[in-house]
């Protein structure tokens, strides 16, 4: 019998602080399950979130295109790393918790691994925060601003991947304008200059200069020859 269609994951959102102008969002799966679908269709711009060597919710920071985990805010982190923390049953209980973050392209997962653990490509990528305590302000803040929600994670990397190839493509276009105009305005100039040369005053002869020269026609056509 046919396999029954894969249910989509319920990814749960949250508006960070300063969102209005930054456009960046938050959110963190359901649980371990929901995770494995997270790690697999991240984008570029996502920055995950856990608690250092803790049982935890993975979080993630979607900053906008083309920014980095170092665009990050000091208020932003704190957001992230008190929702981790209250998303951890041990971590939520214990004050000075290490939180550790790196960008999604960061993670490192294998075959051999539990569901929902990750690793990680270069540990130098890997940044760390320290919570002293539950801040139960920022944390009421978050879970007012809660949405659940069941996003197709597949179809939105694919559109991401596909605006990324038409940004390129559109900057390779524009870029390829550019050069064949410089192109031929280089060229044009260099004709122009060309028949500078041609027809320098300095070196052009006129017909009464000849006449000057060559006492007639036939001493002018001897010495040509």
């Amino acid at each position: 019998p046919p396999c029954p269609p894969v249910s989509p994951a319920m990814v749960l959102y949250f508006t960070p602080v300063g969102a209005e102008t930054s456009t960046h969002s938050l959110y963190m799966g359901r649980d371990k399950v929901e995770n494995e679908d997270l790690i697999k269709w991240g984008i570029p711009e996502d920055i995950w979130f856990h608690v250092d060597k803790m049982s935890s919710a993975h979080v993630y920071l979607r900053v906008a295109r083309g920014q980095t985990m170092d665009d990050i805010t000091e208020e932003e982190l704190e957001d992230c790393a008190q929702l981790v923390k209250a998303n951890s049953i041990l971590g939520n209980k214990e004050n000075n918790v290490s939180v550790v973050y790196t960008p999604w392209s960061n993670l490192k997962k294998l075959a051999r691994m539990e569901v929902g653990q990750v690793g990680f490509h270069d540990l130098k990528l890997v940044k760390k925060c320290k919570v002293d305590k539950r801040k139960n302000d920022i944390v009421n803040r978050l879970n007012k601003t809660k949405s659940e929600l069941y996003p197709d994670l597949a179809m939105e990397r694919d559109q991401y991947d596909k605006d990324n190839r038409d940004e390129k493509k559109a900057i390779y276009r524009e870029e390829e304008k550019v050069r064949l105009e410089e192109e031929r305005v280089r060229g044009a100039d260099k004709e122009a200059r060309s028949y500078d040369r041609i027809m320098n005053e300095d070196t052009m002869v006129s017909n009464k200069d000849m006449a000057k020269k060559y006492a007639s026609f036939e001493e002018a056509e001897d010495d040509f020859m």
